[in-house]
């Protein structure tokens, strides 16, 4: 009863209600209509859908087909300087040509004459089944010196006349047992350690401090000779495997003539293959040269890399051809 009466009385009052009730039109106006059907605002987001099997399985399918395809690289050589790079494959030098380009660059550049060379060897350390080369470190004595820097050799020795004798040949500092302390606590940082045999078992509370630094026959740094570890320390080039199996070190000066240069790098080359056997393949996958401010040129490792393989094949030959003439021999004679 409530609501038709209500409904009786605002049909009276409606055409006066602009005075009886003042402001009322601009009040409904503002305020949402009772009876509509527009649902109210959630404050809270929507729960997320789950994806459907299906749809996974659509998408991984999509992907294979928007796979991109890989241009196929062209035989031809480009005709001049200025060409897209991905339609030919890099250019590769010989060592002699490609050292002539870096010394061309420098002119042309108007760069440092006296810039160093450097190369960046990439390894194959695989070996036998899933084993590989262990990541290295070696210092080579180069057949010419590109700087008069030298490094600070530390020697160990109990024997006065073979502390004498590295005294002698340029070494920093030379002691036994009293160094130990000195070395653990870093009072004492040089750049090499070298050590005689008769010290080493005393020497093993520093295993863990020197590391790769440790005195080692792998690396030279453990023997009789004083005078030739310390100029193979002194005056040598170290280097070592970074990334797994990347070598990256400088050889030489840009404002050498060529043939020291050349020598150098073959020189670098020849000591990094003797840390795996010829008989698992090339150690030497690539091999980049550059100078500081010059791009890295791509070399042919035709004649750069050790050719044991071919001169024992030779050799069987020649045993062969020795033994057919034997044969031979043997039966003219029966």
């Amino acid at each position: 009863m409530a609501a038709p009466a209500g409904r009786c009385l605002w049909r009276v009052l409606a055409p006066r209600r602009r005075w009886i009730f003042p402001g009322l039109d601009q009040r409904l106006a503002a305020a949402p209509a009772l009876g509509s059907g527009a649902p109210p605002a959630r404050p809270y987001a929507a729960a997320a859908k789950t994806a459907k099997k299906g749809s996974q399985k659509t998408k991984q399918e999509e992907t294979k087909k928007k796979q991109v395809t890989k241009r196929r690289l062209l035989m031809s050589k480009p005709v001049d300087d200025v060409y897209l790079t991905w339609y030919y494959e890099r250019p590769s030098y010989d060592l002699e040509e490609a050292v002539g380009m870096l010394k061309k660059f420098q002119e042309l550049d108007f760069t440092h004459p006296k810039q160093y060379v450097y190369i960046n060897v990439f390894l194959d350390m695989a070996l036998q089944k899933k084993k590989k080369v262990d990541p290295f470190a070696s210092a080579v004595l180069l057949p010419y010196r590109f700087t008069d820097e030298t490094n600070k050799v530390l020697v160990f020795t109990e024997n006065e006349q073979e502390a004498e004798i590295a005294r002698e040949n340029g070494a920093a500092v030379v002691g036994g047992l009293e160094l130990i302390k000195w070395i653990l606590e870093d009072e004492i940082q040089v750049d090499f350690y070298v050590a005689v045999p008769a010290i080493m078992p005393k020497l093993i509370p520093l295993r863990n401090k020197l590391r790769r630094k440790y005195p080692s026959t792998k690396r030279n740094s453990l023997g009789h000779d004083i005078p030739k570890m310390l100029q193979l320390f002194r005056e040598g080039l170290e280097y070592m495997v970074e990334d797994e199996n990347i070598i990256k070190t400088r050889i030489a000066r840009l404002d050498m003539p060529t043939e020291q240069i050349v020598a150098n790098l073959k020189t670098v080359i020849h000591d990094i293959c003797t840390f795996k056997p010829l008989t698992y393949g090339p150690f030497v996958r690539k091999l980049v040269i550059r100078s500081s401010t010059s791009e890295g040129l791509l070399l042919n490792l035709d004649g750069l890399l050790p050719q044991v393989e071919k001169v024992q094949e030779e050799e069987e030959e020649e045993n062969a051809d020795d033994n057919e003439e034997k044969n031979v021999q043997e039966s003219v004679s029966t």
